[in-house]
C-alpha cells in the first residue's frame, strides 16, 4: 500500500516570483501549504476603544476626526514628527506620528481617521504605530503579526496568505476522522486555519488554536508511537536471561528495604531486559529517591546473566562517586567494575580497555570517555545514562553502538510531570519512583535576606561546632560588573576570616579535574569542614556529614537546580538545612524562594520551574531533542498532550489505522518520515 502527495511550489502562487520565493525559502516557506502553515505568533487587536475606559500606556485603537492642521516638524537626519488634533467621543487629544511627513498634504479638517497607538492619559496624547484615513477595516481587527526576515513584510505575508486562500480553496485537506472531530467537537480544518490567520474575534480564534494543537500534539505522538513499535517489531534486541533467584538473593541481601515505587519501577525494567526488543527507558525520580540502586540491580541482573554493563555519568566527580559505590557494592559478588574518564591515561588505561574487550572488567563507568572509538565492549547488554539531558542525543546514541541493540536506561534527577517526560522523551517508556524512602528527615529550608549574613554565619559555627560540614554555593566564579552577586573567591576569603579555626575549601570549574577531585576527597574526608563552591556539586559527591547548604544569591537559579543543590545535604542522620540567601527584587523571584521554602517535592517544584522558564531554558534546546511545535506549547497544554498521545497510541495499535481511507491524511506524515514498516503488525 503506497500513497504519494503532490507539493505544490510557492511560485504558482499569483504574485511570487522568482526573487520573492527565495525570500520566502529564508521563512522555511517553499510550498503553498507551507504558507498556510506559517502562523502568526501574536495578533495586534484593533477593536475600537473608548478613551474614558484605557489605562494609561496602554495600547489603544480609536475612531475620531480630525480638529487641526497637521503641524510637520523635521529633526535629525530625515527624521520627522506630525502631530494633529483629533476629536474621538468626548476627548479631544493630539495624535504624534514619527517618519510619515506624506500624511500632512493628506489629512483635511474633519476627515474621519483611524488610530492605534499608546496612549498618554497625562498629556492627552496617542503616539501613533498604525494609521490611515477612514473607518476601520471590520475584516481586520485582529491582525496576525508574523515573524519575519529578509525582505519579506508582515503585511506582504497577509496579502500572500490571503492569495492563497483564493487560488487555492480547496488545497487544505481535513486530515483528522469524523469520530475524532466529533468526540472532542473540534472544527474543520480549513476553518481552523483561516481563523488563525484571519481571525473575527478571540472565541473563534480560542476554537482554531484548540484544533490545530490537538492535531500537532497527535501527529507528534503518532511518530512516536509508530517509531516504538517500529523498534520493536524490526530490530533483533538482545533477551536477557534473567536469573530471578540470584537477583531476589542480591537485593535481599542489601542493608535497606525498597520502596514500593523502586519495586515497581524494577519489575518494568527487568521485563524490558527479558524481552527481545531493546529497552529505551527513562528513569526519573527526586533527589534521593533511590535511583542509583535500581540501576544497580539492573546492572547485576546483566552481568549475572553473561553481558557487560557501561555507566556513563556527566562529571568525573559523578562517575567517580558511582564506581566506587559500585565496586563496593560488587566486591562480595566477583563482579568487576572499571573507572573510564580522561584522567586515566598511559598504561593503566591500556590494560582497562583490554580486560573490558576480553571480557574481565563486567561494568564500565566513566564519562563521554566511553564513547570513543577504542573503547571495545566483548558483549555489552546494558547502558544506563545519569542525568541524561547533560548529554546530546548523538552522545547517547554513540554509547548504544558499542554492542548490538543493547538495554538503554536513561536516569535523571530532574523530575517533570510524566505527560510532559512522553512528549520530550516521546519514543522512551518512562518509569518514576514517586516515593522517598522512609525515615528520613525533610530538609528545613529558609529564605533570609543577604544583609542578615553575620546571623547565618553564626548559625553555621553551631553546626561546624558539632561535627557537622556546610556547602556554600556562588553563582560566580569572579567578580562581574555586570552582575551584582557574590562570587566564591570573594566568599571564600569572607569565610576563612569569620570562621577561624576551621578550614574552608574551595571548588569552581575552572580547576583541573585533579584538583577537583584532591578537594572532593578532602571534603569527604572531612579535612575540610566548608566547601564554597559554584554549581560544580550540584551532582557530586555524597557527604552524609554534610547538613547545611548556604546559596547566595538563590534567586540567580532555576528552582530545579535549587532542588538539586539542596539535595547534596539531607543524606545522613542529622537534621539538615539549606538557607537561601536572596534580596529577590522582582515578584518572580520572590515566588521561586517562597516555592522553595514551601516544599521539598522535586516534581511540584520543577513544574513549576518549567511553567517559568519555559521549555526550551529548563531542558536545554540543543540538548533535549525538544520537539518543535507551531502553536502547541507542552506545558500550558499539557492535557491535550496526553489526550493525543493515548489517541496515538490505540491508533497506531489499530490495523484500521494503516488500511482505511478516513485516515489516509494521518498517515501522510508518517510515510514521509519512512515509519511504513509499521504496517505489518502483528
Amino acid at each position: 500500500m503506497r500513497e504519494s502527495y503532490s507539493l505544490l511550489p510557492i511560485t504558482e502562487l499569483k504574485g511570487v516570483g522568482a526573487r520573492l520565493a527565495e525570500e520566502l525559502e529564508q521563512l522555511g516557506i517553499a510550498t503553498v501549504d507551507d504558507l498556510f502553515a506559517y502562523f502568526p505568533y501574536r495578533y495586534d487587536n484593533y477593536e475600537l476603544r473608548d478613551l474614558t475606559d484605557v489605562q494609561d500606556q496602554e495600547q489603544v485603537t480609536i475612531l475620531g476626526k480630525v480638529q487641526s492642521e497637521p503641524l510637520l516638524n523635521y529633526y535629525g537626519k530625515k527624521k520627522s514628527r506630525l502631530t494633529v488634533r483629533v476629536l474621538s467621543g468626548r476627548y479631544l487629544i493630539t495624535v504624534i506620528l514619527f517618519n510619515r511627513p506624506y500624511l500632512k498634504r493628506s489629512l483635511k479638517l474633519e476627515d474621519t481617521v483611524t488610530v492605534t497607538g499608546k496612549w498618554d492619559r497625562n498629556r492627552a496624547t496617542l503616539t501613533s504605530s498604525d494609521f490611515h484615513i477612514g473607518q476601520p477595516d471590520q475584516n481586520a481587527q485582529w491582525a496576525p503579526v508574523y515573524p519575519v526576515k529578509s525582505g519579506v513584510s508582515v503585511k506582504k505575508l497577509r496579502v500572500l496568505i490571503s492569495q492563497a486562500f483564493t487560488q487555492f480553496p480547496n488545497r487544505i485537506k481535513e486530515n483528522l476522522p469524523k469520530e475524532l472531530l466529533t468526540s472532542y467537537k473540534l472544527i474543520g480544518r480549513e476553518q481552523a486555519i483561516r481563523t488563525i490567520h484571519f481571525p473575527d474575534g478571540q472565541a473563534n480564534l480560542h476554537q482554531a488554536r484548540r484544533r490545530l494543537v490537538y492535531e500537532e500534539f497527535l501527529i507528534y505522538q503518532l511518530k512516536m508511537q509508530a517509531y516504538k513499535r517500529m523498534k520493536r517489531s524490526s530490530s533483533d534486541g538482545i533477551r536477557i536471561p534473567l536469573d530471578q533467584k540470584r537477583i531476589r538473593e542480591f537485593v535481599g541481601l542489601l542493608p535497606f528495604s525498597m520502596t514500593h515505587a523502586q519495586n515497581r519501577v524494577i519489575d518494568e525494567i527487568l521485563k524490558d531486559m527479558a524481552s527481545s526488543s531493546p529497552m529505551n527507558r527513562l528513569l526519573q525520580g527526586d533527589v534521593g529517591s533511590g535511583k542509583t540502586i535500581v540501576a544497580a540491580i539492573a546492572l547485576y541482573a546483566a552481568v549475572s546473566a553473561g553481558y557487560q554493563g557501561a555507566l556513563m555519568a556527566p562529571t568525573e566527580i559523578l562517575a567517580e562517586q558511582h564506581a566506587e559505590n559500585l565496586h563496593n557494592l560488587f566486591q562480595p559478588f566477583s563482579i568487576s567494575v572499571g573507572l573510564l574518564t580522561g584522567s586515566v591515561r598511559g598504561k593503566k588505561r591500556r590494560e582497562l580497555l583490554e580486560n573490558l574487550s576480553n571480557g574481565k572488567v563486567h561494568i564500565l563507568i566513566g564519562t563521554h570517555a566511553l564513547i570513543q572509538p577504542e573503547v571495545v565492549f566483548q558483549n555489552l547488554g546494558l547502558v544506563v545514562t545519569d542525568e541524561q539531558h547533560r548529554f546530546g542525543v548523538g552522545q547517547r546514541g554513540a554509547l548504544r553502538l558499542k554492542g548490538k541493540e543493547p538495554d538503554v536506561l536513561y536516569m535523571t534527577a530532574t523530575p517533570i510531570p510524566r505527560t510532559l517526560a512522553l512528549s520530550v522523551f516521546g519514543d522512551m517508556d518512562v518509569s518514576t519512583i514517586d516515593e522517598l524512602p522512609g525515615g528520613r528527615k525533610q530538609i528545613k529550608t529558609y529564605w533570609v535576606q543577604e544583609n542578615i549574613i553575620d546571623r547565618v554565619i553564626q548559625f553555621m559555627k553551631k553546626e561546624l561546632d558539632q561535627g557537622r560540614q556546610a556547602y556554600v554555593i556562588c553563582p560566580l566564579i569572579e567578580e562581574s560588573e555586570q552582575l551584582d552577586v557574590q562570587n566564591a573567591l570573594d566568599v571564600h576569603a569572607q569565610l576563612s576570616q569569620a570562621l577561624p579555626g576551621y578550614t574552608v575549601a574551595l571548588m569552581h570549574g575552572k580547576l583541573t579535574p585533579e584538583e577537583k577531585d584532591e578537594v572532593m576527597n578532602s571534603f569527604k574526608k572531612r579535612d575540610d569542614q566548608v566547601l564554597v563552591s559554584t554549581t560544580v556539586v550540584e551532582v557530586g559527591v555524597n557527604v552524609p556529614n554534610a547538613s547545611l547548604m548556604i546559596i547566595y544569591d538563590a534567586d540567580r537559579f532555576g528552582l530545579s537546580q535549587l532542588h538539586q543543590l539542596r539535595g547534596r545535604v539531607g543524606r545522613g542522620n542529622a537534621q539538615s538545612y539549606c538557607i537561601l540567601l536572596s534580596d529577590a527584587k522582582s515578584e518572580t523571584s520572590r515566588e521561586k524562594m517562597r516555592m522553595m521554602t514551601e516544599t521539598t517535592d522535586g516534581f511540584k517544584l520543577s513544574a513549576y520551574d518549567l511553567k517559568l522558564r519555559g521549555p526550551g531554558d529548563f531542558f536545554g534546546k540543543k540538548q533535549s531533542g525538544l520537539p518543535s511545535f507551531k502553536l502547541a506549547d507542552i506545558v500550558h497544554d499539557y492535557r491535550t498532550l496526553a489526550t493525543a498521545r493515548d489517541d496515538a497510541a490505540r491508533l497506531v495499535q489499530s490495523p484500521q489505522f494503516w488500511q482505511e481511507d478516513r485516515y489516509e491524511q494521518l498517515r501522510k506524515p508518517l510515510i514521509e518520515s519512512g515509519l511504513t514498516q509499521t504496517l505489518h503488525l502483528d
